[in-house]
């Protein structure tokens, strides 16, 4: 490959790596372009997927300020660019690494910071942000309605007692 072909290379990878809140490289040996391309697909919305060459990966996250992944850039590489949701993306790999012993997560970065193929997978395991939104939002409303509740708890009550007293004042001025 000529010098101005590496350059542009690199200078597309260091895009990809400011463009995506995270990168998750992997080992692809062993798997089918068939495999590859229905990976493609089950990532796509959330992350585009590309075979990389190593020397130039690790220049071009260098240049992009990407630390942590030149101990895992041996053997094939591919890294998955996520431009969605991060947890998601990590799903998507999980399920198909489990589906296809073949990939194999070597290891990442979020937001910068380098992860392990462990974090990639809690990450995978965390449920999708809507999901932890609609609890938080559940956990609001049920605490309003409790609040709710204790506030309007204690005017009831005494209404009930003056209405208690009213009762009885009637019964004692009906009995004299």
């Amino acid at each position: 490959m000529a010098r101005p072909e590496k350059a542009a290379a690199v200078a597309e990878l260091a895009d990809k790596f400011r463009g995506s809140s995270a990168a998750v490289l992997t080992e692809y040996r062993g798997l089918t372009v068939a495999q590859l391309k229905e990976l493609r697909r089950s990532l796509s919305g959330n992350a585009t997927y590309a075979v990389v060459k190593n020397t130039l990966t690790g220049i071009a996250a260098k240049e992009a300020g990407v630390e942590g992944l030149d101990a895992d850039l041996k053997g094939p590489s591919a890294i998955a660019f996520v431009t969605g949701d991060p947890v998601e993306a990590a799903k998507g790999l999980r399920d198909f690494a489990k589906a296809n012993p073949a990939l194999v997560i070597k290891g990442g970065v979020l937001d910068g910071r380098p992860m392990s193929t462990a974090e990639i997978t809690k990450l995978a395991d965390l449920e999708s942000r809507e999901v932890l939104l609609a609890k938080v939002a559940g956990g609001l409303k049920a605490t309003l309605t409790r609040a709710a509740y204790a506030f309007s708890a204690k005017p009831a009550q005494v209404a009930r007692v003056i209405d208690a007293l009213r009762q009885k004042q009637e019964s004692e001025g009906a009995a004299a």
